[in-house]
């Protein structure tokens, strides 16, 4: 898939997670421009074309990133920390997306910028509708500055 065509940008290294979330964005029609990536690693060398990704360039990027914070290479912290230092991708928007709800990793990430944290619901039901709600408002009403 051609970069200039991204919307979501899925960060996700659990695979029953990322195809949940798949699932619940397609079925609300919001999973057509999406990519997923498995760890922090693939996501830094796709955002800044390095790497598996060299040459690819990084100027039309998505509308939002989920991320995950507990990830093998990278871990979502790193990742965040990247694209929130770097003026190519600062103002891309990072939602985190994680089964943490440890107060420091919440502090941490709003520190280092980003833009919601969402703890991923255990049930079925509440992880597809809040997968689903954050897609509908990121891509549909949420108005960024630089689209």
């Amino acid at each position: 898939m051609n970069t200039q065509e991204i919307e979501i940008l899925l960060v996700e290294d659990n695979p029953d997670d990322a195809a949940l979330a798949i699932r619940a964005l397609k079925k609300h029609n919001l999973a057509n421009k999406l990519v997923h990536l498995k760890n922090g690693a693939e996501a830094l060398d796709f955002l800044f074309g390095t790497g598996d990704h060299e040459g690819n360039p990084c100027d039309n990027l998505p509308k939002v990133i989920l991320l995950d914070l507990k990830m093998p290479k990278v871990n979502g912290l790193e990742v965040l920390a990247k694209v929130k230092a770097d003026p190519r991708t600062r103002a891309t928007p990072v939602v985190i997306l994680t089964s943490s709800a440890e107060d420091p990793d919440i502090h941490k990430c709003y520190e280092l910028g980003a833009n919601s944290y969402i703890v991923k619901p255990v049930e079925f039901e509440n992880f597809s509708k809040t997968v689903a709600d954050l897609g509908f408002y990121w891509m549909l009403l949420n108005k960024t500055n630089n689209r």
